[in-house]
């Protein structure tokens, strides 16, 4: 049997950048980093690099990069003057693991 040579394969066409795709989802939506990675098909740790970098460039975009801090679930502890936007590993209050993931988005500012 004759066997044909492999034709190349072409990857889909992308119009946009995966960090426009990203803060399109945080426009419309206020989004944990779980979700943006099910929304555009990469993995959560690489949604936090992205994510810090618009954070970092939202003074060029008109538009300021909210954040939902993080939250125990069992003693109620909020996680206010955290800096980092991975969720943190346990309350420091009383060691839990148990925690809510913080949540972003972006919210527009016209001049």
């Amino acid at each position: 049997m004759k066997s044909r040579p492999k034709q190349p394969t072409v990857p889909p066409l992308q119009l946009d950048t995966m960090r426009h795709e990203i803060i399109r989802l945080l426009e419309a939506e206020t989004v944990s980093a779980r979700d943006i990675s099910m929304a555009v098909h990469i993995a959560e740790r690489e949604v936090y690099d992205h994510l810090e970098h618009i954070r970092r460039t939202m003074h060029a975009t008109g538009g300021r990069f909210e954040i939902t801090p993080a939250e125990c679930k069992m003693c109620g502890f909020v996680f206010a003057h955290r800096e980092r936007l991975k969720k943190p590993g346990k309350c420091p209050v009383c060691r839990n693991q148990a925690i809510h993931e913080p949540l972003f988005r972006i919210v527009p500012q016209f001049d």
